[in-house]
């Protein structure tokens, strides 16, 4: 349960710690705030934590210094990046530090909830992989699969090409994938998952014929999108993250779409829904619904 999570968030800014106890508070998460790398250690000795939100640029002990750290003496916890500063020289350290995710400063509500419980999510599925329920994929897959991993095996920075044809191939990269990618190319399964959670293009669960990318970015947010989420999940019964039971449609929150002027927004398949309310919602479904036979 929520209330049984606890949370830690580095950032020298006060507002920071400030909203995301507020944030995530609500929800029943535990949420302690450290203002640097110094003082998340020193507490960190003291008590575990379940998972740490952490910035990069601090005075003193930086957030690269702390992950370091914590995946020394603390390798259990969970970590995502909280910044307003991004590179990619820091956020490939990051990644290979085995970040679970990334959130941007600014941030809203619905992006950091959605963060951390997809993170929280994550980190319940960290199980031996003999525990893992095997999932059943034809004999060409695999062998398709590993005739990949083969080909790319001595390529450098090979890991993202090979995972881009995996879920080609799979449809997603579930961790049993994951895995298997991981052991034949010779790198970390924390590597492999730090890219795969990363990439909002990597999907960890089988998608829909139909995917709908619902943003949760600042401007959408504003905007309304809420509501539209809400409205979306009553029409598909499902949750964000979700596929319904007839496989049509899967759900997924993004962080922006570039689209801001039309906000708030989603995109199905490439389609660009803009301006949205809650009730043009079911009318927007109906597009990608079956035809019915009924003629008139």
């Amino acid at each position: 349960m929520a209330e049984n999570i606890k949370i830690l968030v580095v950032d020298d800014e006060p507002i920071v710690i400030r909203s995301a106890k507020r944030i995530l508070g609500a929800e029943g998460y535990d949420v302690e705030g450290a203002s640097g790398g110094r003082e998340a250690i020193i507490m960190m000795e003291k008590k575990n934590y379940d998972l740490v939100l952490t910035d990069l640029k601090m005075p003193e002990v930086d957030g690269i210094t702390l992950m370091r750290w914590i995946r020394k003496s603390r390798p259990e916890t969970g970590i995502v990046v909280i910044t307003g500063y991004p590179s990619q020289e820091t956020i490939k350290e990051a990644l290979e530090l085995g970040i679970i995710d990334y959130v941007p400063k600014p941030f809203t509500p619905a992006v950091l909830l959605d963060v951390t419980h997809r993170a929280l999510e994550w980190m319940k599925g960290k199980i031996p992989e003999e525990e893992i329920p095997k999932e059943e994929f034809p004999p060409s897959m695999i062998s398709e699969l590993d005739r990949v991993i083969k080909e790319y095996k001595n390529k450098p920075g090979s890991t993202i090409p090979v995972l881009q044809r995996a879920q080609e191939i799979v449809g997603y990269l579930p961790p049993i994938i994951q895995k298997r990618i991981a052991r034949g190319l010779n790198v970390s399964t924390a590597d492999v998952h730090s890219i795969v959670s990363f990439y909002s293009f990597f999907s960890m669960k089988p998608r829909g014929e139909h995917i709908v990318k619902v943003c949760l970015g600042t401007a959408c947010y504003v905007k309304g999108i809420e509501a539209v989420v809400t409205k979306l999940k009553a029409e598909l019964k499902i949750e964000m993250g979700g596929i319904t039971d007839d496989k049509r449609f899967s759900m997924e929150s993004v962080r922006c779409l570039g689209a801001c002027g039309l906000a708030p927004v989603m995109v199905i398949d490439q389609d660009t829904h803009g301006t949205l309310e809650p009730k043009k919602v079911a009318q927007i479904l109906d597009e990608y619904r079956p035809v019915s036979k009924e003629t008139t």
